[in-house]
């Protein structure tokens, strides 16, 4: 019971992330480096006023401990967080890009693709141990995804993609420990932008003059990228890499949704039963977890 807040913080981010074509679609006509852009220069503004006004203490202390690390640990140190920032990056664009100009489904399957490609990268990097029950999930899960792409090859390819720069960085991020998740997410964010920035001459269409553009950016930048990510670093800070993977499925059946009865995607019967076979694997892969919350809930009303 001590990692359900761990649980709560994954489920609110990917949660959230589900409703992101909500915010993302309204600006379809723009390009999507354009988005990328704004999103990344806006989330990294933020992030080091906030990190400058209220967390300077903190950034003394991250400074503190990685001058303390070994030579190895520093290096290792080094790798990760500039490759969480690379990884992140490679995962905003071919979203944005699939979202606006291939379809939400094609996202959608994306984070489905994610925790199969997540769980299996921290079984082999990782090392993360998966009970019997857990695998039987990660064949559900498979055999989901099967028939998702069983009429829509190029949209796998596209999911495969986007799918597996998120998984990096979920494994990659679950080895990054000891540091503050804020400072660590800034530092990734800040990188991000300053990669970018020499692009932006170059690639940049026209400076937008609509307000709507705007409203929609910070909205990304705040609610959808620095809460979100801040809350999924802070759930790897307490449960392993496949467990957050999975849970990242509540996102693409969100978005599923949102395709089928918001934007009125067509969706056929095939389509319905995948990600009903999806949403089963979800609650087999967590049963040990569900299991401990019932009975405690079961012994707190016999003791009341």
């Amino acid at each position: 019971m001590k990692t359900t807040k761990y649980y709560i913080a994954a489920i609110i981010a990917f949660t959230t992330w589900g409703l992101f074509s909500l915010v993302l679609r309204p600006i379809h006509e723009y390009p999507s480096l354009d988005i990328l852009f704004f999103r990344v220069f806006s989330c990294s503004i933020l992030m080091i006023l906030i990190a400058v006004l209220f967390k300077r203490k903190k950034i003394k202390e991250t400074i503190e401990i990685f001058k303390a690390l070994p030579k190895a640990e520093k290096r290792k140190s080094v790798l990760l967080n500039i490759g969480g920032s690379a990884f992140l990056m490679g995962n905003w664009f071919t979203y944005i890009y699939v979202m606006n100009h291939v379809s939400v489904k094609a996202t959608s399957l994306a984070y489905l693709v994610c925790p199969i490609l997540t769980t299996l990268l921290a079984y082999f990097i990782l090392r993360e141990k998966l009970s019997k029950t857990q695998w039987i999930s990660v064949g559900l899960s498979i055999s989901g995804c099967m028939l998702l792409s069983y009429a829509a090859i190029m949209d796998m390819v596209f999911s495969i993609i986007i799918g597996l720069t998120y998984a990096a960085y979920l494994v990659s991020q679950r080895a990054n420990k000891g540091f503050d998740k804020f400072i660590v997410l800034t530092f990734h964010i800040t990188l991000a932008g300053l990669v970018l920035l020499p692009f932006y001459p170059v690639f940049g269409g026209p400076v937008p003059t609509e307000f709507k553009f705007y409203l929609c950016i910070e909205t990304i930048a705040i609610m959808f990228t620095i809460i979100p990510l801040f809350l999924n670093l802070y759930a790897l800070s307490g449960i392993n890499s496949s467990t957050v993977g999975m849970l990242l499925n509540i996102n693409p059946m969100i978005a599923f949704g949102l395709a089928a009865f918001f934007f009125k995607e067509n969706i056929t019967s095939l389509q319905i039963t995948a990600y009903g076979i999806i949403f089963i694997a979800v609650l087999v892969f967590n049963s040990h977890h569900i299991f401990a919350i019932k009975q405690k809930m079961t012994a707190i009303s016999k003791g009341s």
